[in-house]
């Protein structure tokens, strides 16, 4: 290779990025590319570090077929690292791809690497982030032996990507802008083989990070009890941390009832520094979540997809705010920048609490539409009064529906409640839609469009996305707020220990009594009562379909009281 010398970017009105998405199954990859996706990834289960992938070898060629059909690209994942027993199966399956012409493959294994190389030449290669590529050496010595494409670990900075697109301009280079982040560097992990004896890099993580760790003690006689620190006996334990070459510095390790979760990191989400990424001109935007569910696929494109349109189209007013209030429908763990700014802070993890968490949930998807009604599978539970917010793939706003009923496309029964998990699939009669062009509302939801609803949330979990929202904020502006984060983290931790069973919606958009205020179709309460007429003077003006904002609808809502 020649020596390097001027650092170039390619100009940005040569290069656009793609957005990168994650399919695990064959209609998660047709929701992705319907949502905006300009590329997917895909793998079968025993080749692609995902034993959950649920991919035939025969849908994987499918899966390829649909994506070219509708102009997208596809990248099949080969990132397993190769055991002499999985020697066999390369063959059958680089001749079985090659035919439907993937886009790319993802490897790791230079084994591999070489061995599709030899047998299909023409594939296009591209080195996973199982390899741990985070120097431009390393890109260097790919693009050396043939890589078209790199994907950079996770652990890389912003300034080193910066010198290493300088450094490397005529080779594509992918980085990871949203998912979940493994404790260790970029998945070799130790603690899921020694907890689970499950291999993460053989695809069978057990996320032994998020799990919850609670001290216990041996006795001298060999038993083991839990050891129960409470508020009589507290003050007669501490415990401390002594690395071996660091003998007397001391490190506190903090527990209380609910365990600790040191390893547990926050997930990914690079949104509110998009712009960086799009002006440098990086290839490929990847979002992590083969095993995600289609919901998450769905919302997450379209946020992508919006965020990535609208700054090409005005990069100098661009504002990451409303895609972040668009991603946070989507269950998270609390969002970080991670190693963007190369060095870690404790906001980037999250030790009082593990689980994904959001504000609303998946409600449904559209399985048909026939010439009078939408076929909506069930995927979380329904009750009598529910408002649902159907997303459109191709439109920017969403529509609101408040239903009163559920009608059974089997049985035509009317139902007050359809439990999730069920299978059950509901009928919307396009009559319903009170104020929509029927043409209209055709177009704009076509079958694989998602809905979702608002999901009610414990003292716990409200406590827990106030300190999210704190979190997230604090590390994007780069400031520090240690009096707001230890009051937001204290009533976190103090209300896990309340009572629980007490849940409430952020709104009114449950039930039969109460109204949101935006002018739901089908809603009763906004369309009669005399409280909503100004609301509704406003509403009847705007363009089809157009619902107002929250806030129109507080300010008009409080007018009227």
């Amino acid at each position: 290779m020649a020596p390097h010398s001027q650092p170039k970017i390619r100009p940005m009105t040569q290069h656009r990025s793609e957005l990168l998405m994650p399919a695990g199954n064959l209609r998660k990859l047709k929701m992705a590319v319907l949502y905006g996706a300009d590329a997917v990834y895909l793998g079968t289960p025993d080749m692609s570090l995902r034993t959950k992938s649920q991919f035939s070898l025969e849908e994987v060629v499918e899966g390829v077929k649909f994506c070219h059909a509708h102009g997208k690209r596809a990248y099949l994942t080969l990132n397993m690292f190769s055991h002499n027993k999985d020697v066999p199966k390369l063959d059958e399956y680089i001749q079985t791809v090659r035919q439907v012409k993937p886009d790319g493959l993802i490897i790791a294994d230079p084994g591999v690497f070489q061995f599709v190389r030899d047998r299909a030449p023409e594939l296009p290669l591209h080195i996973s982030t199982q390899s741990n590529v985070s120097s431009y050496l390393s890109v260097d010595f790919w693009q050396a032996q043939g890589a078209d494409l790199v994907v950079l670990a996770r652990e890389v900075s912003f300034a080193e990507l910066t010198e290493i697109r300088e450094k490397c301009p005529d080779i594509k280079l992918e980085a990871f802008v949203h998912g979940a982040m493994c404790m260790t560097y970029s998945g070799r992990c130790l603690l899921s083989n020694f907890m689970a004896e499950r291999g993460a890099n053989q695809g069978n993580c057990a996320n032994s990070c998020r799990w919850n760790y609670n001290v216990r003690m041996r006795l001298k006689d060999g038993t083991v009890q839990a050891l129960d620190i409470n508020e009589s006996n507290a003050d007669m334990f501490e415990f401390l941390l002594e690395e071996g070459c660091r003998p007397g510095e001391l490190m506190p390790i903090e527990e209380d009832g609910r365990g600790s979760y040191i390893l547990n990191s926050r997930d990914l989400c690079i949104m509110p520094k998009l712009d960086q990424y799009l002006a440098l001109g990086i290839d490929s935007l990847k979002v992590e979540g083969r095993g995600k569910s289609e919901y998450y696929v769905a919302v997450v494109t379209r946020t992508y997809r919006m965020a990535i349109d609208d700054y090409y189209a005005d990069p100098e007013n661009w504002d990451p705010r409303k895609y972040m209030a668009e991603l946070e429908t989507v269950g998270n763990r609390g969002y970080t920048l991670a190693f963007h700014d190369g060095r870690l802070s404790n906001y980037a993890h999250d030790y009082e609490n593990t689980a994904a968490l959001a504000q609303w949930e998946y409600a449904g998807v559209v399985t048909d539409v026939t010439d009078d009604a939408f076929h909506v599978e069930v995927k979380n539970k329904l009750e009598a009064g529910e408002v649902l917010d159907f997303i459109s793939p191709v439109a920017r706003e969403t529509m609101l529906l408040r239903a009163y009923h559920f009608e059974d496309a089997a049985t035509g029964e009317l139902k007050n409640v359809v439990q999730g998990g069920t299978k059950t699939t509901v009928r919307f009669p396009f009559s319903l839609f009170d104020h929509e062009d029927i043409a209209s509302l055709k177009a704009r939801f076509p079958r694989y469009s998602v809905l979702r609803k608002e999901k009610a949330l414990n003292d716990e979990q409200w406590n827990r996305v106030k300190f999210d929202k704190l979190v997230q904020g604090l590390e994007t502006k780069g400031a520090r707020n240690d009096e707001a984060y230890t009051r937001r983290r204290d009533a976190l931790a103090k209300s896990v220990d309340e009572d629980q069973n007490q849940r409430r919606f952020k709104t009114n958009r449950i039930g039969k009594e109460g109204c949101c205020g935006k002018g739901c179709n089908g809603c009763l309460i906004f369309w009669q009562d005399d409280a909503y007429a100004r609301a509704r003077e406003v509403l009847l003006k705007r363009k089809q379909g157009e619902q107002l904002t929250a806030q129109e609808a507080k300010d008009l809502k409080d007018a009227a009281e």
